[in-house]
């Protein structure tokens, strides 16, 4: 059934998950943007397509998340230069995405507020934007510096600035930070990302579909099975294809491997934020091995292009599914113990009770998602909300916490971690017979698909858009970043400077995923 509140002429998309796609008039576009905030929606992403290559106009798209799945609204504009109505007054998170539409597509947000460059750094070639079809790359000028960006500035008795990065300590990647303090407490934070955009989005418009699973699963490291999985629902919707079951139990034990490394790895690196080096050496320990084991059974140990169109490239034996639940016994027993350790610890539980707080009120009015959003009271999961198979059998428990704050974040995170190690024995003892990869075969008429999946970080949103000729015309792909970086900058406010980083550390944001 498509979303009534709407009021909009919708077709569902031949997706495992619940999604519709339609076009809407001018007035209709702002209209269904306030039926979805009325009716306790969010806003999911907003990205342009140019279609004039392929003898059509220029669109602007939003996703939506509703109660009853995913709505994929299109405004078509005659003119390219042609701008459309502001979604940020009905939906904060939208502001910087769109922001990102004017800079890579040329389509503007008519009376938005901040009209500053995002992704844009004021070293691109000139000449149209990067997604537009006109658009020619050449070199920037050598030598070139990127533009001074405005930050907002915060005047009064005693308040200065400190600028942070773009160039981190560590191996972390690159985003600026600037902060607006009296002493050490942070009255304002105000970021810049964009620093490593690739052109990833245009990228994907000069491969073959069939090979796009490989560029999306290499968006975000630490998320490649989500997108790539993601990607490939979206494909598969596009061409009408239907992958075997055991593919899905398959994709999902990947995807839980991947959850789980990652909530190891954070609860130690949130340790030692909190000066304790003890809980670091141990995740990391655990973590390694996690990651080894993945390495030996699926050929890479992040899992790269192990998620494939129409299924998955590798079939773990009964023997190597005997040693992911042996490891999973393992891990469960020596992260109860840490688990004991971290609560029992005063100094640790100083510094992450009350740290960087959201509450659920502004974690709502802001779009707050995620891992991050079910620490701060948004009880949602895509396991649970919209379970397909595997999940709908394995009943995913949501974890969920309601004070915000650093605190609740790790507990999320080691909850979801025994959840997911809890899945992966499930799996690999109830995993149905049958193929683990069916073909993909190209449609001939022009399509479009999405996928969606409950990645660790939140959800990954993917929409393609494919000709008749078989060709990418645009695959937008979306992290939840981008609805949870701005959110970092209200957290943070009333804090001191020195608890940023174990603030920021306890979301774990993407730039890569972000910057696209």
């Amino acid at each position: 059934m498509a979303p009534p509140e709407l009021g909009l002429d919708l077709r569902r998309l031949p997706s495992p998950m619940p999604i519709w796609h339609g076009r809407v008039q001018r007035s209709a576009w702002s209209t269904a943007a306030r039926r979805v905030a009325d009716t306790g929606g969010r806003l999911v992403s907003v990205w342009g397509v140019d279609r004039r290559a392929h003898g059509d106009v220029t669109a602007v798209c939003a996703a939506y998340a509703v109660r009853e799945g995913l709505v994929w609204l299109e405004l078509r504009l005659e003119d390219a230069a042609q701008g459309f109505p502001d979604l940020a007054g009905l939906f904060p998170c939208a502001q910087r995405m769109q922001r990102a539409v004017a800079d890579l597509s040329g389509i503007r947000a008519e009376g938005q507020e901040d009209d500053r460059p995002w992704l844009d750094h004021g070293a691109w070639p000139p000449g149209p934007p990067p997604l537009q079809s006109t658009a020619r790359f050449e070199r920037a000028a050598r030598g070139a510096l990127p533009a001074d960006y405005p930050f907002v500035r915060v005047d009064g008795d005693g308040v200065h600035e400190i600028a942070v990065g773009p160039v981190h300590a560590g191996i972390i990647e690159p985003g600026h930070f600037r902060f607006s303090v009296v002493g050490e407490k942070v009255l304002r934070l105000e970021e810049h990302l964009g620093y490593t955009h690739k052109g990833i989005e245009r990228r994907f418009t000069e491969l073959a579909p069939l090979e796009g699973h490989r560029l999306a699963g290499r968006i975000s490291g630490d998320t490649t099975v989500a997108y790539a999985w993601a990607y490939s629902m979206a494909l598969e919707s596009a061409w009408g294809c239907d992958i075997p079951e055991r593919a899905s139990w398959l994709r999902a034990l990947m995807l839980e491997r991947e959850r789980a490394a990652n909530h190891l790895g954070d609860l130690g690196a949130l340790a030692n934020d909190a000066a304790l080096a003890f809980g670091l050496a141990q995740f990391s320990r655990l973590r390694e091995d996690w990651l080894r084991l993945s390495g030996q059974i699926f050929g890479h140990r992040l899992m790269m292009d192990a998620v494939i169109p129409g299924g998955v490239a590798v079939d773990p034996t009964p023997s190597m599914r005997d040693r992911l639940r042996a490891q999973c016994d393992a891990v469960e027993q020596e992260v109860r113990v840490l688990r004991r350790i971290y609560d029992e610890h005063a100094g640790l539980q100083d510094r992450f009770a009350g740290a960087g707080q959201v509450t659920p009120e502004l974690a709502a009015r802001l779009g707050l998602t995620g891992l991050a959003g079910r620490a701060s009271g948004q009880a949602a999961d895509l396991r649970c909300d919209f379970p397909r198979p595997p999940y709908d059998g394995l009943k995913v428990e949501i974890a969920t916490q309601n004070d915000g704050d650093v605190a609740a974040r790790v507990a999320v995170r080691f909850d979801e971690a025994f959840e997911s190690l809890r899945l992966i024995r499930a799996i690999c003892s109830g995993l149905p017979g049958g193929a683990a990869r069916a073909e993909v075969t190209h449609r001939t008429s022009a399509s479009l698909g999405a996928g969606r999946v409950e990645g660790w970080r939140g959800e990954v949103f993917v929409a393609l858009e494919i000709s008749d000729d078989g060709r990418i015309v645009r695959c937008h792909c979306h992290d939840p970043s981008w609805q949870n970086w701005p959110v970092l900058e209200h957290a943070i406010i009333g804090n001191i400077v020195p608890d940023f980083p174990l603030i920021n550390k306890s979301f774990n944001l993407s730039y890569s995923g972000h910057d696209l």
